[in-house]
């Protein structure tokens, strides 16, 4: 990704502890990192729930890749919805 660099802009932090960052930012999550005292490092990132992190392992994206591509060539079909609910309902 290639650096963007732009001059320094003054910005004031309001009563409440906010600085607005400007509307390209809005709802986009940030890490703030306090280098030193009165020095912050402001980062855009994407945050991954923990009970959602598996997703990104290897062997997940991989499992998840081939069955993607496997419903790609078996399009959904209703044409034997009957003779599957018929063999799975308990019989009388």
């Amino acid at each position: 990704m290639p650096a963007i660099t732009s001059s320094p802009s003054v910005k004031i932090i309001g009563a409440n502890g906010q600085i607005s960052l400007g509307k390209q930012f809005a709802g986009r999550q940030v890490l703030v990192e306090e280098k030193e005292a009165g020095v912050w490092l402001i980062r855009t990132a994407t945050v991954i729930p923990d009970n959602e992190r598996w997703l990104h392992e290897p062997q997940a994206a991989a499992d998840l890749s081939k069955a993607l591509a496997w419903s790609a060539k078996n399009p959904a079909s209703d044409a034997e919805t009957d003779v599957l609910l018929s063999s799975a309902s308990p019989s009388k």
